[in-house]
């Protein structure tokens, strides 16, 4: 039997409901992100923004991903840290310049001669497995390796003519940490400096060189203004970098949004392979900023063979190190007995 008290409260509610505004009542809250790239503006341009507007479009109200250039909200070198605990949601860099503690951050960005091309790196970790190792190693540590692509070659930009290994000695170049840690030995001072004043770095001689990108980037984000010489041989065929988010963040995602995440970053990925690979060869040809300059093969040959030694001394280091320098053998190896065009001797 209803009373008056529980009309009045059940009317009360009734009428409330009525009046409300009906935003109130609408779908869930909208989810947002907020993701920081390791590249500034004009790089990110090509390298993130497509992808993010792409998933933007398509999320609608559902979520939205705010996207943020290198070093805004955090230092790039304190971007794991920032992801792991929460400050932001999603990251775009390689492991080695934002220093997660993991066992496969030596290999992120440019571990020496990994790769000859730029499809070495998807193929290394969806067909070799250095995906799985890397979700694992970063679920250990509360982070979600989305997936990783690659970008472009790790070529010296220098202010003076590089002809020989000698003219790398003492100059002092900005490049990344595992990048450096193997050229010091040819007598190359690896610098590390925020990304955004590299270009004053180099105009004030602060800097001989970077040791960062390909002639591609050099172009993009104006460090082809401020160098005169492109050495085209290359540390590295392809840089390797990754989508990261943080672990609960993505967990409490439903399983459409991971997979619209999943795909449009998939299509970033996509869109570097042929940016930078026409890209590359057409500023070679066509730039006229910069000079270039080689190395004879049979000099640089000693860059290459000092690498397999680098590649042996980080395989003690750990079993998943170990485990991660056989893929990249036994990968190498099958390609030099494919020939060309997979390997040109």
């Amino acid at each position: 039997m209803t009373t008056r008290r529980k009309f009045l409260a059940t009317a009360g509610i009734a009428g409330a409901a009525a009046l409300a505004p009906p935003a109130l009542y609408a779908a869930k809250p909208k989810i947002r992100w907020r993701m920081q790239t390791y590249a500034g503006p004009a790089l990110a341009e090509h390298v993130i923004k497509p992808a993010i507007e792409s998933f933007n479009k398509i999320a609608g109200d559902e979520m939205q991903i705010e996207l943020y250039f290198a070093d805004q909200l955090v230092p790039t070198g304190e971007l794991f840290r920032a992801l792991q605990k929460g400050t932001i949601d999603a990251v775009q860099s390689d492991d080695d310049s934002m220093a997660s503690p993991t066992e496969v951050t030596v290999f992120g960005g440019y571990f020496p001669f990994a790769s000859r091309y730029s499809l070495d790196v998807p193929v290394l970790f969806n067909q070799y497995g250095l995906a799985e190792i890397w979700e694992k190693e970063y679920a250990k540590v509360g982070v979600k390796h989305i997936s990783a692509g690659a970008w472009d070659p790790c070529h010296f930009a220098t202010k003076k003519p590089i002809n020989s290994l000698d003219d790398l000695k003492g100059k002092r170049v900005f490049t990344f940490p595992t990048a450096g840690r193997f050229m010091s030995q040819f007598g190359v001072v690896p610098v590390s400096l925020p990304w955004e004043d590299i270009e004053v770095a180099v105009q004030t001689g602060e800097l001989d060189g970077i040791a960062w990108s390909g002639i591609t980037e050099d172009y993009t984000v104006g460090w082809a203004d401020v160098t005169d010489y492109f050495l085209t041989n290359n540390i590295s065929g392809a840089w390797a970098g990754s989508f990261f988010a943080n672990m609960d963040r993505y967990n409490a995602l439903p399983e459409h949004l991971k997979e619209l995440l999943k795909v449009t970053l998939d299509s970033s990925h996509y869109y570097r392979q042929w940016w930078y690979w026409g890209g590359e060869a057409e500023l070679r040809v066509n730039g006229s900023k910069m000079k270039l300059t080689t190395i004879p093969d049979e000099e640089w040959a000693e860059v290459e063979k000092a690498a397999k030694v680098f590649w042996d001394e980080i395989a003690k280091e750990s079993e998943t190190k170990a485990k991660v320098i056989k893929i990249f053998k036994d990968y190498g190896e099958l390609m030099e007995k494919a020939g060309r065009p997979y390997r040109y001797s």
